[in-house]
């Protein structure tokens, strides 16, 4: 709740400036503010997850600490660079997940996650997914993000719970199940982040020209791909790790 406190002053006196400006004002600061705790509840069940790693917790906290303020200098918002600046928003979620599997302390780290609790992470999806619908709403990103798109994240935030209820309370679901679940969800992270990327305003814009993917450019939903999606990403890929490795 300390973090909550600290960053809200930061978003409700941010003005969304420049070409757009409209656009981004529409968005309503509760929109902002739920996004907010969505954020920091996804890093607290990672953080859970690591059996309350410290240095994640700094490495985590110095990625958002930096995104926020790119975010709020509207960094993001030059979109004729080459390489496009939006590239920054991953670059370094990039970098730790390849660190982490090709260095033998960081595959000890991932094999010390605790499975259970990513498989709960994903539950996040859910309002993650309310909030882009909210977003298309206020003409801040395209509906092709939405799972009135081709978005369908949704299924799996929502079958998270009962993959983690009979998965591990109930001990019903086998670890090929549970390998394919991932598999799946993965697939459809990966769905909404190409539509997310290809939706941008970049030189590499394929998609919703008429209402842009805008909002990723911004503080607090530039940390989505920042934060949210690589912390839903490595969860699984630790999982899958887990579950093919033979013990």
């Amino acid at each position: 709740m300390v973090q909550i406190k600290v960053l809200l002053p930061a978003f409700t006196v941010f003005k969304f400036k420049k070409r757009n400006q409209k656009n981004m004002e529409q968005v309503a600061p509760i929109i902002q503010a739920i996004f907010i705790v969505i954020t920091l509840s996804t890093v607290h069940q990672f953080y859970r997850a690591s059996k309350h790693s410290s240095v994640f917790l700094a490495i985590i906290f110095i990625i958002a600490g930096l995104q926020m303020g790119l975010g709020l200098t509207n960094f993001y918002e030059n979109e004729t660079t080459i390489p496009p600046r939006f590239l920054l928003l991953i670059a370094p979620a990039i970098f730790i997940i390849v660190f982490l599997f090709s260095t033998k302390k960081g595959r000890t780290f991932l094999d010390s996650l605790d499975l259970k609790k990513l498989t709960l992470l994903h539950a996040v999806r859910v309002p993650v997914e309310l909030v882009l619908y909210s977003l298309f709403l206020s003409k801040a990103i395209p509906e092709i993000m939405t799972f009135k798109g081709r978005n369908f994240d949704i299924l799996a935030g929502i079958s998270a719970p009962f993959v983690y209820y009979f998965g591990f309370i109930r001990n019903q679901i086998s670890n090929k199940v549970l390998i394919i679940w991932n598999l799946i969800s993965l697939g459809l992270l990966l769905n909404i982040v190409i539509l997310a990327v290809l939706s941008a305003k970049t030189p590499f814009q394929q998609f919703a020209f008429d209402q842009p993917n805008l909002a990723v450019a911004y503080f607090p939903f530039n940390w989505l791909p920042s934060v949210v999606v690589p912390l839903v990403l490595l969860s699984h890929l630790a999982s899958l790790k887990q579950l093919t490795t033979e013990k």
